[in-house]
């Protein structure tokens, strides 16, 4: 899929640029989730690859999906991604786009993996703890993972803290043999 997110960049780089220039973000990034949701369905996906409809018609079809009052950078976007036949790549787009606004806004992705399920409360405050460790506002994730045995492993972009009990044995158990 590396040629899809090569297709992609250029567009989620202009709708980025666009959105940042008119303090859009939020909204663009609804509208691209609704887009990609929209490229996704499976008999969408077949009308996209139907060389039997033109690109004009692929793009009507598409903006009456949407069923809402679109804005014209909206409109634009679907009407060029017709044309180069790259409405399938609208999914890749958004996760780009996702990827530069965080980047923006000083966010970034965390995997908590558990050992069990954690609630909101307890999630809160291990979200607060690790923002002040890495002194960056996150957004996290949950997997539940129990082979951990007991603690949490989280990471954090390429850094991992790894505080469960299957990773301290296994630390205890490189420490023996060493």
């Amino acid at each position: 899929m590396a040629e899809l997110v090569t297709i992609a960049r250029p567009y989620a780089e202009a709708v980025f640029r666009i959105a940042l220039e008119n303090k859009a973000l939020t909204a663009w990034s609804e509208r691209l989730s609704l887009l990609s949701a929209i490229a996704t369905d499976e008999q969408m996906r077949s009308c996209i690859g139907n060389p039997e409809l033109s690109a004009t018609q692929k793009s009507t079809l598409f903006k009456s999906l949407i069923g809402k009052a679109q804005d014209g950078g909206e409109a634009n976007l679907i009407d060029v991604l017709a044309n180069n036949e790259r409405l399938s790549a609208l999914p890749e787009i958004a996760g780009l786009f996702e990827e530069l606004r965080a980047a923006q806004e000083g966010v970034k992705e965390a995997t908590i993996y558990s050992a069990f399920p954690v609630d909101d409360a307890q999630l809160k405050a291990l979200i607060e703890d690790l923002e002040a460790r890495f002194k960056t506002r996150l957004t996290a994730e949950v997997v539940v993972d129990q082979s951990l045995i007991g603690g949490v492993k989280i990471v954090v972009g390429d850094q991992v803290l790894d505080t469960s009990v299957r990773g301290k044995l296994e630390s205890l158990r490189l420490a023996l043999k060493n």
